[in-house]
């Protein structure tokens, strides 16, 4: 499979563990956990040029840099890591996050960010990464990127929830402006 092939099978399975698993007629169970057969075997009698194997899927899984998605142990299962805009329970534990988290945007969204701080949008959480670079790279997709430094120790000593993805991604409902270094 080139990284093209690879790429556009990573955005169809992000839209439908994430936003659509009605497109292919797939279920997800409450925790956002799909059958694995169900997965592969919708996935290949649509009509989207995909045919993939279980061992496919699984290298495509295990290579993903951003490692959006996630197996089961005994691999029957699979589900996005985080990223959600349909309603899923990640069942996810909260967390202590580091002093400093960072969020990219592009600049375009700083006036918005200064008067709300940080929304979660149509997704379950707002996102932010513990590295400034991988924040970076986020911000870079919107347009002219921007990092955003977010006093995460501060909010979670105001109380303010702070979960961790299994792909490490830091997740919180929302970012007050008060907490944005720009």
């Amino acid at each position: 499979m080139t990284d093209k092939e690879q790429k556009g099978i990573s955005k169809f399975l992000s839209f439908v563990l994430r936003h659509n698993p009605g497109t292919i007629g797939l279920n997800l169970d409450r925790n956002g956990w799909a059958d694995t057969r169900e997965l592969l075997e919708k996935m290949n009698s649509h009509s989207y040029g995909i045919n993939l194997s279980l061992e496919e899927l699984q290298k495509l899984v295990e290579s993903n840099e951003k490692k959006r998605f996630a197996f089961s142990e005994d691999f029957s299962r699979i589900r996005a890591n985080q990223g959600h805009s349909i309603e899923i329970d990640l069942a996810l534990a909260t967390k202590t996050p580091p002093d400093h988290l960072f969020h990219g945007t592009a600049e375009k969204n700083l006036d918005s960010i200064k008067e709300s701080g940080l929304l979660k949008g149509q997704r379950h959480h707002v996102h932010l990464s513990s590295e400034s670079k991988t924040a970076l790279r986020v911000g870079q997709r919107h347009g002219k990127a921007i990092v955003l430094k977010v006093n995460a120790m501060q909010m979670h000593e105001k109380g303010i929830m702070f979960y961790q993805s299994e792909n490490d991604v830091w997740l919180t409902d929302h970012v007050p402006p008060g907490f944005i270094e720009i």
